[in-house]
């Protein structure tokens, strides 16, 4: 999100020769730009088609309801609906991205018919059985994460830079991620996730790409591979539509309570 901080930290930044920069300056430059290039977009609602893969090839299918809320000054809003199969339909997510606390995250279960906090401590584990964690979910906010440039490097014909973010927040699962960011997007081809011990524990390829409005560029396909269980999680986006007047009043704890 667009904030005083991002502002200042990329006039810094460009004002700076780019060979005077060290690695961390670039690679916290990148980000402030692929911040910068991503707001505006106000508010997003999409269809999600979740296929799940375990390490047999066997799959499950869902279909899932997605509503985001930019949010000026600090992380987006979402709400995450499952709509099938019938053993998850009406299961119901909603998470506040903060950019230098804790997000805010609650899911509602329709066989307990009730809201439930998630606490800090579980967002690494995994969301509905997926190669997703809770913490995946967030919007990735400037102030979230350290930053250091790597090198550049090209995927499937793309360049990119390449470039090692450490979570800043407390009860991150990981101990760092390496991303690939496309440099005419600005948007991530590909993250690695490492686990507490530094081991390469699963990686998000991004395929698909479509803008909309004619300036936001958003991957239509993303493939989650876990390298220690060898399971993965697709999501294919569908029907995708911007700045639809979605509110907060969209995005809060009696939002989840009406699902009832």
């Amino acid at each position: 999100m667009r904030n005083l901080v991002s502002v200042l930290t990329i006039g810094f930044l460009c004002s700076a020769p780019v060979w005077s920069q060290t690695p961390e300056e670039k690679g916290l430059s990148i980000a402030t730009q692929a911040d910068q290039m991503d707001t505006g977009w106000v508010d997003r609602q999409s269809d999600i088609f979740m296929t799940l893969r375990n390490a047999d090839g066997a799959e499950k299918k869902r279909h899932i309801r997605n509503m985001v809320l930019e949010v000026d000054g600090d992380g987006d809003k979402s709400l995450t609906i499952f709509e099938e199969p019938k053993d998850v339909k009406g299961t119901a997510f909603l998470s506040f991205t903060h950019a230098t606390q804790a997000d805010d995250q609650w899911i509602f279960l329709p066989a307990l018919n009730r809201v439930k906090r998630i606490s800090s401590g579980n967002k690494s584990g995994p969301f509905m059985g997926s190669e997703f964690a809770y913490e995946d979910l967030s919007s990735p906010e400037l102030e979230k994460y350290s930053y250091k440039y790597l090198r550049d490097e090209t995927i499937d014909g793309n360049e990119c830079f390449v470039t090692e973010r450490i979570p800043r927040y407390e009860h991150s699962g990981y101990s760092r991620l390496v991303e690939w960011t496309d440099k005419k997007m600005y948007q991530p081809r590909k993250i690695e996730y490492y686990d507490k011990k530094n081991a390469l524990l699963k990686t998000l390829s991004f395929t698909g790409y479509q803008q909309f409005m004619d300036k936001f560029w958003r991957a239509q396909v993303m493939i989650m591979v876990s390298h220690q269980t060898n399971k993965s999680t697709v999501l294919e986006w569908k029907n995708d539509q911007f700045n639809v007047g979605l509110d907060s009043r969209n995005f809060n704890e009696n939002a989840l309570s009406r699902l009832r």
